[in-house]
């Protein structure tokens, strides 16, 4: 049975909970609706909860659990002449001894990595995908896949009943609570309470987790390759050999080059994305009609739904060559990918994102200080000049920052218009590359994860994660500490 069917069930017991909960309110209370602790919706409410949540929360415990229990327990079922056979086909005849010898003496017979691929063959074999398995196998493992289909109908099967009863039993034991004197309506306010601080807790784990993998994994890295050379080595080619003898084998790890590409784009990207985002929230609040207004912001939000990988085709196709042609008729050597392109077209992408929030922040403003401006003379260039700007400042700071910080975390438009070359350079003409694009292009395909290229993904994530964290704290305190408040 599919878990789609038990959760569709669920929600069905649920409404039906609500409906039966409502109506022993309104029988309980003979007509007289003020006889009640709580209005009738409350009351269906509370049943509701009971039925949903607690099965909720055991479907989604097992399915966080399915996985691991009955992969644990199909491989661990399997005989060991089963076991080796799979081996005999599937394993270098290296490791295959190894293998031989813990089957005999009754120990763990495979590795992790022996496990992963034994478990892709009995998976696609369960999925009936017998075309991606070794066909000198297939017949071995077929036990081992009918085995794991059965565990997983018999798995579907009891989640079913017994979330049925678990709802069943909670809708009984509701109904026998409802009466005049029961107070739903507390006991609903904190439920949800409660899930309001689960919810909470769920954002504020995964910030946690984000950060403890990335510090995790980056100490690795820095096992291999010394902090020292990360930050401030000048050379970038992570790209090491399969054989020591190769050429390349060491792998150069300095990210100077990557973060020198990152700011020089960003920097681009907001010297277009600052003036054009700022003038046009200006216009827009100050001096745009209405009709003009209403035309021009929906314009705006729309440009800032555009994907990325359509910026990308744009800095390619169109921005990027004519900058090209642009320098070659004046004498300069441009390069058919570089920064100059990216950072313009990730410029335009920004523009709204500043436009918005710049125009947040100006109408916020309060009308008398306007009406008090224009009271004194002041025309209303002098008026955006010296009264609205200054009490916006704050604000329009705070969305500059937030924008730079879009800025560095963006890749695609990096990726097609200012290419993969890492490098150390400040001429906008020229092709470099930016830490994102790196981390994509690092984990693009099958790699080796405790090799320090792939490794070196986490720490350039940290670096990121910090730098982006830095702008967003110093945006806050500059809101905070220099914001005006107004009655």
């Amino acid at each position: 049975m599919p878990i789609t069917y038990t959760v569709g069930t669920l929600l069905i017991l649920t409404a039906l909970g609500y409906l039966l909960g409502r109506r022993k309110a309104v029988t309980v209370a003979g007509g007289n609706i003020a006889s009640l602790h709580s209005v009738p919706s409350y009351y269906g409410s509370f049943s509701a909860l009971w039925v949903l949540l607690p099965t909720i929360s055991l479907v989604l415990l097992w399915l966080a659990l399915k996985g691991p229990v009955i992969n644990w327990a199909v491989v661990d079922g399997m005989a060991p002449e089963a076991v080796l056979g799979w081996a005999n086909a599937s394993i270098p005849p290296g490791e295959l001894e190894a293998v031989r010898a813990r089957v005999a003496e009754g120990a763990g017979a495979l590795t992790d990595i022996q496990r992963q691929l034994l478990l892709i063959n009995i998976t696609n074999l369960a999925a009936g995908q017998a075309q991606y398995v070794n066909p000198a196998v297939v017949d071995i493992l077929r036990p081992a896949a009918a085995h794991m289909q059965d565990l997983r109908s018999l798995t579907d099967w009891a989640l079913f009943g017994i979330c049925v009863s678990l709802a069943a039993a909670a809708l009984f034991i509701t109904r026998g609570k409802i009466g005049p004197a029961f107070r739903a309506r507390n006991n609903v306010e904190r439920i949800v309470t409660f899930l309001l601080i689960i919810c909470s807790l769920i954002a504020i784990l995964t910030t946690v987790g984000i950060v403890l993998s990335l510090v995790f994994e980056s100490l690795r890295f820095f096992t291999k390759v010394p902090v020292t050379e990360f930050l401030f080595g000048l050379q970038w080619s992570p790209q090491t050999a399969i054989r020591a003898d190769q050429v390349g084998s060491s792998g150069a790890f300095g990210a100077v080059p990557l973060f020198a590409g990152t700011l020089l784009i960003a920097t681009i990207a907001m010297c277009v994305a600052a003036p054009v985002g700022l003038l046009s929230a200006i216009y827009l609040s100050e001096y745009a009609s209405g009709a003009v207004r209403n035309v021009i912001k929906p314009v705006l939000e729309i440009l800032a739904g555009i994907p990325t990988v359509v910026f990308g085709f744009f800095a390619i196709l169109t921005v990027a060559p004519f900058i090209r042609d642009m320098g070659a008729a004046i004498g300069l050597d441009v390069s058919s990918q570089s920064a100059l392109a990216a950072g313009v077209v990730m410029g335009i992408m920004i523009v709204p994102f500043v436009s918005s929030l710049s125009d947040d922040v100006i109408n916020a403003v309060p009308q008398s200080l306007r009406d008090g401006s224009y009271g004194l003379g002041a025309t209303r260039s002098e008026t955006v000049k010296q009264v609205i700007l200054p009490a916006a400042l704050p604000g329009i700071v705070g969305a500059m920052l937030l924008a730079v910080s879009r800025a560095i975390g963006e890749t695609m438009i990096v990726v097609m218009a200012a290419g993969l070359q890492a490098n150390l350079t400040a001429n906008p003409l020229a092709s470099v590359t930016t830490v994102t694009v790196q981390i994509k292009s690092i984990l693009v395909g099958d790699q080796v994860f405790d090799s320090a290229k792939t490794l070196s993904v986490f720490a350039l994530g940290l670096v990121l994660f910090a730098v982006t964290l830095v702008l967003n704290v110093v945006a806050l305190r500059i809101v905070q500490r220099y914001r005006e408040k107004y009655d």
